[in-house]
């Protein structure tokens, strides 16, 4: 099945159930059927249908946005007035592209990731940024593929093996100088 296949299969009852996922990812199946008055059999087979198509992966939870039409990646970086920042930051959070957006030093002031389904709608939301009260310059560079996507994993099994090693070992006593362990 291809990216367009998969856009193509989605209808409104699976954009719900997309749109509940991200709103709360610890949402049981039946839970998910009730907010959605659906049956739990229908929103089961649908979550497994998008697992399986790729739309959904890392355990149902995190969402493929090129398989749902936005295979557009930029990120962008602002110069901005620093006077403006914090309304800079509350107009990003309107642009429904906008995925994140970080504070930066170096070159620019804001640095944010945001997707589009095509150049044209790139460039709205692009427009949409300069348009901002605030807003000095910006510098956009498009991803053309993504080699490592963000993960956390190595990071937090890194910690588990360090904890796991820390524990095996006994904890050295300390000694205080003149409690007669001391060799000399």
């Amino acid at each position: 099945m291809n990216r367009s296949d998969d856009l193509n299969s989605l209808d409104p009852t699976d954009l719900r159930i997309l749109l509940e996922l991200v709103k709360d990812p610890r949402v049981q199946i039946g839970e998910l059927s009730d907010a959605l008055g659906i049956a739990r059999n229908t929103a089961q087979t649908r979550v497994r249908r998008m697992l399986r198509s790729g739309i959904l992966h890392d355990g149902g939870r995190e969402i493929d946005l090129e398989a749902v039409g936005y295979d557009v990646v930029a990120f962008v970086t602002i110069e901005v007035n620093h006077r403006e920042l914090d309304g800079v930051v509350a107009a990003l959070r309107l642009i429904p592209q906008v995925l994140e957006v970080h504070e930066i030093s170096g070159r620019g002031d804001v640095w944010c990731r945001l997707v589009a389904t095509d150049t044209h709608n790139l460039q709205t939301a692009l427009r949409s940024i300069l348009r901002i009260k605030g807003v000095i310059r910006t510098e956009t560079v498009l991803a053309l593929h993504t080699h490592i996507p963000y993960r956390t994993e190595p990071l937090i099994s890194r910690l588990a093996q360090g904890a796991a090693g820390t524990a095996a070992r006994p904890a050295r006593r300390a000694v205080a100088p003149g409690d007669g362990t001391d060799a000399g």
